[in-house]
């Protein structure tokens, strides 16, 4: 009887189990059931969405300032706009939405500006997921999610804007959709600015975040670091400026000048023409993108002289006073050497500095042959000639040099005045300087320093000397040389009364790819300088590439005035007053008073809001004044004239947005 008992109770048991289990069964195969057929659409809508929050977070890119700490690059927050097809064909189909994929694809073709059909195509397609656009801003995106419009979702991204446009923007290049840089300084710097991507998970609490934070299996995202240029805006205005105006006067090829300061290898401004907005940069070929400054390679001319000269001083072949024959041609088999007025006029018996001031190529060709092809190939090389100067911008390039063995008496001779051998602006140019600062090679830079976020300087870059090339005397010597070429000579339109300008001019032809020899009509005409010669400052290159204009194509004529120009500003600004007697295009009426006025206190029209600045009273201030002071409110500036500051716009205690342009005109004070 008990057994029977035991038996009930050991089925009654099992049975219950087996109850249970089937329950179960039938619980997860119902819920699987609801969640693959009833709810299959609006989990499939999730899962799109999880794939904007479970994800990795790209970091906030750095954010590239100028000297001054004006913005000159940033990011702004955008959104990328993506698509479900199937889930919209499945509601469509369904009639779970009302509309067609047509509808859609009109709808959002018209806010986002695109054509409509490009986007069907994609919603036609059967995939889970599509990308319709990219860099979309904030108030597009708010109309398309407006429209809740199924599968249609938006991804974080970042946009990078130039505030300045086209200002600079050769050397701060460009960056991607993936928010890399990929030209210019954007590149060199990219892992410094693009920062630390991170991971988010929507399900992770504080808890669990610090759990896997602390073994290390995720970190979260950290900002891009920012750079502080050594290009000073003042001084890039002044290259902009010019090579605007150049571009225009003359109708070249392409128009490059470039600024430095000579005495550390820093970099004050650089520019070419044509140019191209960065921001939009998809929209001009890379060629026009290209840093001509770095990047380009030519046969300098005439002022390649300077690095002739100077070496063969620092060998002693030569003396500041040796004579030389030049009839106007010079014998060196096969060819005949001229000199660019040769039909005008024989020179007779120069001096070296003489035929310097004439630019006499017969005579630098004498000084080569004197210097010897051993001598000449090491200077060459010294000076940085046939290699990278080590910009840290990406694209340069190294230039060429003929090899020492295949150089022919011919070659020495055409190698002295600038022909035969290419270089690049940034070299020839940073030859140069190191003739104005006494002999030192610099590594050019264009970086100052390096900060974190939250504002610390994490890198200060400082000059960095690479060799000393020639002896101090060498360099004064030659300095003494090229004063005398801008007072006296062929360089004269680089005139500066009241400052001393060393200066060289540079007409080199430009082989005609067609035939393999040298051009009759096309040119590259240039101009050297640097200033105050005693105690330079600034260093200017201009190269204008195929001119075509009724002046002719004379590196003086050409490009000798906007050398000038941009060194007469620059002085200005670093507070260096030229002569009373220099001649200005601004004029004065006689009640201007020579009393020097200043700013006044300024009563803003309205208190401002976040994100706005009152615009300061700049009357009477010098260029580097109104810029910094400028600088301290965020606004940018748009220069003209010299002197002190006349007249602005907007008008002192205007409340204007950050990063707004102030309009400063200049005029000098009259002598009293």
């Amino acid at each position: 009887m008990r057994k029977n008992i035991s038996e009930v109770h050991y089925f009654s048991r099992d049975r219950w189990i087996q109850i249970i289990l089937l329950i179960i069964i039938i619980a997860v195969f119902g819920r699987l059931v609801f969640l693959q057929v009833v709810k299959a659409s609006d989990l499939k809508a999730k899962g799109i969405e999880r794939r904007t929050i479970d994800q990795r977070l790209k970091p906030d890119r750095g954010t590239i300032y100028d000297a001054q700490g004006n913005v000159l690059a940033q990011s702004i927050p955008v959104k990328g706009i993506f698509a479900d097809p199937n889930t919209l064909s499945t509601l469509i189909e369904k009639k779970q939405f009302k509309g067609t994929k047509e509808d859609v694809a009109k709808q959002l073709g018209e806010i986002l500006g695109i054509d409509s059909q490009g986007i069907l195509d994609k919603l036609n397609k059967n995939l889970s997921w599509v990308s319709i656009a990219h860099q979309v801003d904030i108030d597009k995106t708010n109309k398309i999610m407006a429209l809740k419009i199924p599968g249609v979702g938006t991804d974080d991204e970042a946009k990078r804007v130039y505030p300045m446009g086209m200002f600079a923007s050769s050397a701060l290049g460009i960056v991607n959709q993936d928010g890399h840089g990929v030209e210019g300084v954007e590149y060199y710097y990219d892992k410094e600015l693009f920062g630390k991507p991170g991971f988010q998970s929507e399900e992770q609490d504080t808890r669990a975040r610090s759990i896997v934070d602390a073994l290390n299996q995720e970190d979260p995202s950290r900002p891009g670091e920012s750079l502080t240029l050594t290009l000073d805006s003042t001084i890039q205005y002044y290259v902009e400026q010019q090579l605007n105006e150049s571009i225009k006067s003359t109708n070249a090829k392409s128009v490059t000048i470039l600024a430095m300061d000579p005495m550390t290898g820093r970099i004050l401004g650089m520019g070419s023409r044509p140019s191209f907005d960065p921001t939009n940069y998809n929209q001009v070929s890379p060629e026009v993108r290209r840093n001509l400054a770095i990047s380009m390679t030519y046969e300098p001319g005439s002022t390649f002289k300077i690095i002739t000269g100077a070496a063969a001083l620092e060998e002693g072949a030569v003396k500041p006073d040796d004579r030389f024959e030049d009839p106007g041609y010079l014998r060196v088999p096969p060819r005949v050497i001229t000199n660019w007025d040769s039909d005008l006029k024989p020179h007779g018996n120069p001096t070296f500095t003489e035929g310097m001031m004439l630019s006499s190529n017969v005579v630098l060709a004498q000084v080569g042959q004197k210097l010897g092809k051993p001598a000449f190939e090491t200077y060459l090389k010294a000076f940085g000639f046939g290699s990278k100067t080590g910009i840290d911008i990406s694209g340069e390039e190294s230039g060429i040099l003929l090899p020492e063995d295949r150089i022919r008496d011919i070659d020495m001779a055409t190698m002295s005045f600038g022909q035969a051998n290419s270089v690049t602006p940034i070299q020839l140019l940073t030859a140069i300087s190191a003739v104005a600062n006494g002999g030192t090679l610099y590594r050019p830079y264009i970086v100052d320093k390096i900060t974190s976020a939250d504002g610390k300087v994490i890198e200060q870059h400082k000059p960095t000397p690479v060799r000393q090339v020639i002896s101090k005397s060498t360099a004064a010597q030659m300095t003494n040389i090229l004063e005398q070429v801008v007072s006296d000579g062929t360089g004269h339109t680089a005139q500066i009364p009241g400052i001393k300008v060393a200066g060289k001019t540079g007409t080199a032809q430009k082989v005609d790819p067609e035939t393999g020899g040298y051009s009759t009509t096309d040119f590259i005409a240039s101009f050297a300088a640097y200033a105050p010669a005693e105690n330079p400052k600034i260093a200017v290159l201009v190269v204008i590439d195929t001119p075509h204009t009724e002046e002719g194509h004379q590196g003086g004529t050409l490009a000798g005035p906007r050398a000038k120009a941009i060194i007469e500003g620059a002085l200005q600004y670093y507070g260096m007053p030229v002569s009373n007697d220099t001649q200005s295009t601004v004029t004065i009426s006689p009640e201007d008073s020579a009393v020097r006025p200043s700013p006044q206190p300024v009563v803003p029209e309205r208190t401002p809001v976040n994100g706005e600045a009152v615009v300061p009273d700049l009357t009477g201030m010098t260029m580097r004044q109104a810029g910094e002071t400028l600088a301290k409110s965020e606004l940018h500036f748009n220069f003209s004239g010299s002197g002190l500051v006349n007249q602005q716009s907007p008008q002192p205690g205007k409340v204007v947005i950050k990063g707004a342009t102030v309009d400063v005109k200049f005029l000098p004070l009259p002598s009293s």
